[in-house]
């Protein structure tokens, strides 16, 4: 069976709930759907250094995009799945990248429109700030609530320019900005 996979990306800032919102996805069982790790998260656990300086966090970045990118590769070749649900995509890393952006597509081989094309739609949680509740509850978090509002807004100029770019804000009440992502996802993948 040769399945036509639909890659749905799940982005935001530090701390805008895409890792909850997709452990809620999880917990409904969607049929040929799989769900991608944050690659971030698997290097940094990994013991991936995070070093500050300008080297470091290209370093970083040029890793990241190659542990999602792969990722992403291994469920197509796996040849399972209908929807493949991303923890940030390939493009995230270019909010954090300390260089010019040329450098970016050189040192990764690519460009803004190859990867804008390999997903269908992109879902973006915005970061909340502090009377929202922002925390850094996680231990891999390391950006106050203005940083992560900063890389938030990158993020949304990354993304912008996708057919199926949905911009989703905060809410006093997390679960009113779950449910909305929620009920999006169940509509891509219909």
């Amino acid at each position: 069976m040769d399945f036509n996979i639909k890659y749905v990306v799940i982005t935001g800032g530090p701390g805008a709930g895409k890792t909850a919102v997709l452990e809620m996805i999880k917990k409904m069982n969607l049929l040929n759907t799989t769900i991608l790790p944050e690659a971030a998260s698997i290097l940094f656990t990994g013991g991936f250094w995070r070093l500050p300086s300008k080297s470091g966090r290209a370093s970083a970045q040029r890793a990241i995009f190659n542990v999602q990118n792969e990722m992403e590769t291994l469920v197509k070749e796996e040849n399972k799945w209908n929807f493949a649900l991303c923890d940030r995509g390939t493009l995230d890393g270019l909010a954090y990248w300390p260089y010019d952006e040329d450098l970016f597509w050189k040192m990764n081989h690519t460009s803004l429109s190859k990867e804008l094309s390999k997903y269908a739609a992109i879902i973006h949680l915005r970061t909340p700030t502090e009377t929202q509740g922002y925390n850094n509850i996680n231990p891999l978090r390391i950006e106050n609530a203005l940083t992560a509002r900063e890389i938030d807004n990158k993020i949304a100029d990354i993304w912008k320019d996708h057919p199926m770019y949905v911009d989703i804000e905060s809410y006093d009440n997390f679960l009113t900005k779950t449910q909305i992502a929620i009920d999006l996802v169940n509509k891509i993948m219909s």
